[in-house]
């Protein structure tokens, strides 16, 4: 049985990369070392994500040359452009600006300090055209 599961982040500077997901996002700092750094998002129990440090000799040599290759995350917010705005204001490396997709998500794109592609998002109305695509059923 699965009693807990997050992601993690390997950064080369771990305050820097720390201060990227506290500043932007509000995450809650529940623990930090020389090494690693657990955060939680108050609003969402459950929601965790550590960061470790790429040069800590638990990372292993092919994971601290990965930069972030094959993962992002998503974060879902309540408002993706007052997000943005934050965003711009602290100078984080923006990808693409927030933009309507059609199956109901509003996204923006960021790079973290170390390197993951950082999927910032909120609810929006999905094109007509993908709810006519959807095969109709009863969800339960």
């Amino acid at each position: 049985m699965i009693r807990r599961g997050f992601a993690n982040v390997i950064a080369t500077d771990l305050p820097k990369t720390k201060a990227w997901y506290v500043d932007l996002l509000g995450w809650q700092t529940e623990f930090v070392s020389d090494w690693f750094v657990h955060l939680r998002a108050e609003s969402a129990p459950g929601v965790e994500l550590g960061i470790i440090d790429a040069s800590h000799e638990i990372v292993s040599a092919f994971a601290s040359k990965a930069q972030g290759a094959g993962v992002s995350l998503t974060v879902v917010v309540d408002d993706v452009d007052a997000t943005y705005e934050t965003a711009v204001s602290l100078g984080c490396d923006v990808l693409e600006a927030p933009t309507d997709l059609f199956y109901g998500q509003r996204r923006m794109l960021l790079r973290d300090p170390a390197g993951t592609v950082v999927d910032v998002s909120s609810e929006c109305p999905p094109s007509e055209e993908f709810l006519a695509s959807l095969p109709h059923r009863s969800v339960h």
